[in-house]
C-alpha cells in the first residue's frame, strides 16, 4: 500500500491573506506568473490576488477544458520570460493549464509530448495551487487534463513532481459562486469522493478519506447552494470534502464516470463538473452488481436508506439520493447537451481508451458504455 502527498495546504477562512508571504518568503519567488481565465478576472477575484503580488504578470486566457493550443502558445511566451513560480487561479482548468505550464517552462516541445506518467526530463517550475471552486482536487492531485485539440482527446500528464508545492485553500473565496457553479463543482468534488471508494486501486486510507469526503459534501453541498455568502459553515465544509477527496481520487483513482465526461468535454466543451454530474447516478446504477457492500456502506455512514434493509436496497437508495440531489441543484439531463445520437459509439470508443477504464469496479468494454449512454438518455 502506498500514499503519496507532498503538498503543503493551508486550509481555512483567510488563508489567501497570507499569499504574499507565501511567495516571497516561502516559495523565494521573485518572477510570479498568474495563470487564470476570464471569469475570475470579471468577478474581481484576480485583483484581490494582484494586491499581494502586484508584480505578478497574468495570463488569463484559459478555457473550460483547457486546450493544448493555447497551452503551447502561453509556454512560448514563458520561455521567454523565465519565470520562476506558476500560481494557478481557479477552478479545474486554470489550476491544470498552470501544471501543464510549470512543466513546459522547463521542458522543450509541446504538451502533447508529455501525455502519460513522469514524461518530463527537468523538474517543473514551482507550482501554487488557488482554488475558487468547490469541486476540482487538482490543488492536491499530480495530474493535469489537458484537451488534445487535434484529436479531441483528454490527455492525462502526470507525475510526482507535478504536485503543487503549495496550495492555499480559502473557502471564503467561493462565497460570490452561482449557484450553478456551487452544483456542478460541488458535485464533481462528490464523483471524486465517491468514484475513490469504489475504484479497483482503492486502499485502506484512501477509504477512509473518500468516506469523509462523501460525508461532507453530501452534509453541506445543498446547504451552501441555498446561500454560500452567508453559510461559512456550509462552504468550509464543502470546500474540505473537495480538497480530501483529492486526496483520496489522487492516490486511488476516478472511474467510468471521469472516462465518460472526459469524452464529452472533449468533444463537446461539455464542463466537467456537469458532465460528471449527469453521469454519477447512471454510472453508480450499472457498476451496481460489482460494489454492493460499498455502495451500502456509503449509504449508512451518510444516513439514507433503512438500516434494517438489505445491502442492495440501501446501494439504491444511495443512488437514488444522488440523482434526486442533482435535480434539486438543477443539472441538466444528458438529452439536454444536444448531443446527436450517432455520436454514442465515438463516446463509448474514447471512454473505454481513457486510463481511468480499469480501475472502475466492474470491467467495461465499449457495449457497456454504449448501454450507460443510453440508459443516460432515457
Amino acid at each position: 500500500m502506498e500514499f503519496h502527498m507532498p503538498v503543503k495546504l493551508y486550509f481555512g477562512s483567510g488563508e489567501i491573506n497570507g499569499l504574499g508571504d507565501i511567495v516571497t518568503q516561502e516559495l523565494k519567488a521573485a518572477s510570479p506568473v498568474i495563470v487564470t481565465d476570464r471569469g475570475i478576472v470579471e468577478a474581481g477575484l484576480l485583483d484581490r490576488i494582484k494586491a499581494s503580488i502586484p508584480t505578478a504578470r497574468v495570463y488569463d486566457s484559459i478555457e473550460a477544458n483547457p486546450k493544448s493550443d493555447t497551452i503551447n502558445a502561453i509556454a512560448s511566451e514563458l520561455r521567454e520570460d523565465r519565470p520562476d513560480l506558476i500560481i494557478g487561479l481557479g477552478g479545474g482548468s486554470p489550476l491544470d493549464a498552470g501544471k501543464a505550464l510549470a512543466l513546459l517552462v522547463t521542458n522543450a516541445g509541446d504538451i502533447q509530448a508529455y501525455e502519460g506518467r513522469a514524461k518530463y526530463v527537468n523538474d517543473p517550475l514551482p507550482f501554487l495551487a488557488i482554488p475558487t471552486t468547490c469541486g476540482t482536487g487538482s490543488e492536491v492531485t499530480w495530474v493535469s487534463v489537458v484537451t488534445d485539440t487535434t484529436r479531441k482527446f483528454k490527455m492525462s500528464i502526470k507525475g510526482p513532481k507535478m504536485y503543487p508545492a503549495v496550495s492555499i485553500v480559502d473557502p471564503d473565496l467561493i462565497s460570490t459562486l452561482p449557484r450553478s457553479i456551487i452544483a456542478s463543482t460541488g458535485l464533481d468534488a462528490l464523483t471524486h469522493a465517491v468514484e475513490a471508494y469504489l475504484s479497483k486501486p482503492a486502499t485502506l486510507i484512501t477509504d477512509t478519506q473518500a468516506v469523509k469526503a462523501v460525508q461532507l459534501i453530501m452534509g453541506s453541498l445543498e446547504a451552501a447552494w441555498t446561500d454560500i455568502k452567508n453559510n461559512r459553515q456550509a462552504r468550509e465544509e464543502l470546500m474540505m470534502g473537495s480538497t480530501i477527496a483529492g486526496f483520496a481520487f489522487g492516490n486511488s483513482d476516478v472511474t467510468a464516470v471521469h472516462c465518460i465526461s472526459e469524452s464529452i468535454g472533449a468533444l463537446y466543451d461539455v464542463p466537467h463538473g456537469v458532465a460528471n454530474s449527469i453521469f454519477l447516478p447512471e454510472v453508480l446504477a450499472y457498476n451496481l452488481p460489482s460494489c454492493v457492500e460499498k455502495m451500502a456502506d456509503l449509504a449508512k455512514r451518510t444516513g439514507i436508506g433503512h438500516a434494517e434493509s438489505s445491502e442492495e436496497a440501501m446501494a439504491l437508495a444511495f443512488i437514488e439520493e444522488i440523482r434526486s440531489l442533482s435535480g434539486r441543484l438543477g443539472i441538466p439531463s444528458f438529452k439536454a447537451l444536444n448531443i446527436p445520437l450517432d455520436q454514442m459509439e465515438t463516446i463509448a470508443r474514447m471512454s473505454v481508451a481513457n486510463n481511468s477504464n480499469p480501475s472502475n469496479p466492474r470491467d467495461l468494454t465499449e457495449s457497456d458504455y454504449r448501454i450507460i449512454l443510453e440508459n443516460a438518455l432515457d
